[in-house]
């Protein structure tokens, strides 16, 4: 589909300076590609979460076991995206080389092309792990060889 600025105005609202490695409350939504509901379904107003959602459940409680700088508060399923408080405390006491995320530094590329990284222990490097996870637990259980769960960030 060719871009429509009448249709499509996804627009980021991360604020450009703040740095999202420190510490506080974070509340995420991460939406499914193409808002496809691919979680589950609602019936009679509980969310059913189906093999997908639950591996998606899995992954969210699984992060807070890995890092040790998250903590993660209120969640919720819905059809096609994830609510979240998640809590980062980077705090240098008692965070050693033990609390670093597991998710490697990455190479990104910016809408202006020029090349970004992740920093460790961030919001940015927690929820590329997460949706990585999710993906890689995905493709074992999907017919498709490149299953697409998430959007690609412009």
């Amino acid at each position: 589909m060719k871009y429509n600025p009448k249709y499509h105005h996804r627009r980021s609202i991360h604020l450009p300076e703040y740095d999202y490695s420190q510490s506080g409350i974070y509340f995420l939504t991460i939406c499914t590609y193409k808002k496809q509901c691919l979680f589950g379904e609602i019936h009679q107003r509980k969310m059913l979460l189906n093999q997908i959602g639950k591996i998606v459940a899995q992954e969210w409680l699984k992060s807070a076991d890995i890092r040790q700088e998250l903590r993660l508060d209120e969640w919720i399923i819905m059809p096609n995206h994830l609510h979240g408080i998640v809590v980062i405390t980077n705090d240098d006491e008692g965070a050693g080389v033990e609390g670093a995320s597991l998710a490697p530094l990455q190479q990104d590329k910016s809408p202006q092309g020029r090349s970004m990284q992740r920093k460790p222990r961030s919001l940015s490097t927690f929820v590329w792990g997460f949706k990585s996870s999710v993906t890689k637990r995905i493709k074992n259980i999907c017919v498709e060889d490149n299953p697409c769960v998430w959007p690609k960030n412009p």
